[in-house]
């Protein structure tokens, strides 16, 4: 491990996303008495980082942790709302986790499934960098607008 390891910033560089300011606004709204004022989005929003060796410590025998799942949900709930901003079509999510930390998350715009994601080993949910946070959240995104563009008339009923 080098010495510029050890320096860098938990998650690396900030990056400026759309999505990841939309998911420091969802994660703000959760807070009712002004605590994470004076927090940078990054801090309000490290547990998202996982590097490697922490994911290999986690355990994925047991019941998922309530902050894994509030997470998974924080970063769907941003997923509708950039989806909504983009495209007009509010879209909302639906999730079903086992205990054993499997399940599925949908999205719906109107009658339309714009987003079908199966999840396993909740338990790890999170990125190594912003970067990867960023993209994982934009590509979701933009399959879901173009969905939603191939099929208009659903989405919007």
């Amino acid at each position: 491990m080098t010495t510029e390891t050890l320096d860098a910033p938990r998650g690396g560089d900030w990056v400026d996303s759309d999505f990841l300011k939309q998911l420091a606004a969802v994660i703000r709204a959760e807070d009712s008495y002004g605590q994470w004022d004076d927090k940078s989005d990054a801090d309000i929003m490290s547990e998202f980082i996982v590097t490697r060796e922490e994911r290999r410590d986690i355990p994925i025998i047991g019941d998922p942790d309530p902050e894994v799942m509030w997470r998974i949900s924080k970063f769907y709930d941003a997923i509708g709302l950039m989806i909504e901003k983009r495209s007009g079509c509010m879209a909302s999510q639906m999730q079903k986790m086992s205990h054993e930390g499997f399940g599925r998350i949908v999205l719906i715009a109107g009658r339309l499934v714009v987003v079908t994601k199966h999840l396993r080993d909740v338990h790890r949910f999170g990125f190594e960098t912003w970067e990867k946070l960023a993209e994982a959240g934009e590509k979701v995104i933009a399959d879901a607008v173009a969905t939603i563009e191939t099929y208009p008339e659903p989405a919007r009923a």
